[in-house]
């Protein structure tokens, strides 16, 4: 299964006619956060793939539809993935904002596919935790301090705990704006991690987390890392992730 990951940059080898056939391969888009809205309605339009998207701290002018009356939405997406979503805190309100892609922040999302296979061979979803926003530096919109965040998550917990009894896992994909704590982050007010996040990871355990927020000017700097084995990807400006079908298995561990 190949994801690719986008953020905090409008990559010229994305936003063209033919950005199908510069990633001809991809089953799957992750937007973490930063982008314009319709930089994300170019590449639902120019890949017509499942595609799903958090808020960081920049390009909020939308963010307000995303963020009120609580419900439940099961919608079709473009492509054969079927995606169902529950969330106790933020849903959108309108669908006419969606733009074709699916809002992923504070959700547990469980996407069908059939890409993936657990041990026995029989197909898995794919298990997706988002949350939008960043650390508050000042006072702006979708900023949080460490406890605000932390709360947060832990309105996530009885979803997980159900998809440890359902799939044998937590979650696949932690998507988030930001980093956790000493991992790809800076120690600036605005790009300081998130220590719930390190918290998060380590009680959870999945496979991948995917962030933007760190801007990449070095090429120097990491992009990959690994946190209590879970893989750290920042995916400023683009990032293919390559899932292997089989990576994603039952587990007799106790939660």
């Amino acid at each position: 299964m190949n994801i690719l990951c986008v953020s905090d940059l409008i990559d010229p080898l994305i936003y063209t006619t033919s950005a199908h056939k510069n990633f001809p391969e991809i089953d799957l888009i992750l937007c973490a956060g930063d982008l314009p809205m319709d930089y994300i309605d170019f590449i639902v339009s120019v890949f017509n793939k499942p595609t799903y998207f958090i808020f960081g701290n920049h390009d909020l002018k939308e963010f307000h539809y995303y963020h009120g009356k609580r419900q439940t939405i099961t919608q079709t997406n473009p492509g054969t993935h079927n995606t169902v979503f529950s969330s106790p805190t933020c849903e959108a309100t309108n669908l006419e904002f969606n733009h074709g892609a699916v809002y992923a922040g504070f959700k547990n999302l469980t996407i069908q596919t059939d890409k993936l296979k657990n041990k026995k061979g029989k197909q898995t979803p794919l298990l997706i935790t988002g949350i939008s926003g960043s650390r508050k530096y000042n006072n702006g919109l979708n900023q949080y301090t460490d406890f605000e965040m932390f709360l947060r998550l832990c309105i996530l917990i009885p979803r997980l705990l159900l998809n440890k009894i359902i799939y044998g896992r937590y979650t696949d994909i932690f998507l988030t704006h930001a980093t956790p704590r000493n991992i790809h982050d800076h120690n600036d007010p605005c790009h300081t991690g998130f220590k719930p996040f390190n918290w998060f990871i380590k009680r959870f355990k999945p496979k991948y987390m995917i962030h933007g927020h760190i801007h990449l000017y070095d090429q120097r700097e990491e992009r990959v890392g690994t946190y209590d084995k879970t893989t750290v990807i920042n995916a400023y400006a683009h990032y293919v992730l390559q899932i292997p079908d089989d990576i994603y298995y039952s587990t007799t561990e106790k939660i």
